[in-house]
């Protein structure tokens, strides 16, 4: 089953990710001062992941990416590097399917 992490990195930020079914993961959020902001960013991607537009392709000369958007154009989380962009839609689709079912674990 698809899982948001939430944990604490090693600068103390808090911080969340999404991981697929497969334990992949698929998207990255920010890192936040407290711990209860990373849930609202938690939120935010269960609330905006549904809606296509929120995505942000990108294609720079590393490879594809995308970033997943709230309504006021804030980067909610960001993907990894892909190496097509059929592989970057791929990886949109998994965070659209994922993001509404995925449970949660505090690391």
């Amino acid at each position: 089953m698809a899982t948001f992490e939430l944990y604490t990195d090693k600068a103390g930020q808090h911080r969340f990710r999404l991981k697929a079914d497969n334990g992949q993961i698929i998207l990255a959020g920010e890192g936040y001062g407290r711990r209860s902001s990373a849930r609202n960013g938690i939120a935010s991607v269960r609330r905006n992941a549904s809606d296509d537009h929120r995505f942000e392709r990108k294609h720079t000369r590393s490879g594809w990416s995308f970033n997943l958007k709230a309504a006021n154009g804030q980067v909610i989380g960001t993907s990894e590097v892909y190496d097509s962009e059929p592989a970057r839609e791929n990886g949109i689709a998994s965070v659209k399917k994922a993001a509404a079912k995925a449970g949660m674990k505090e690391l």
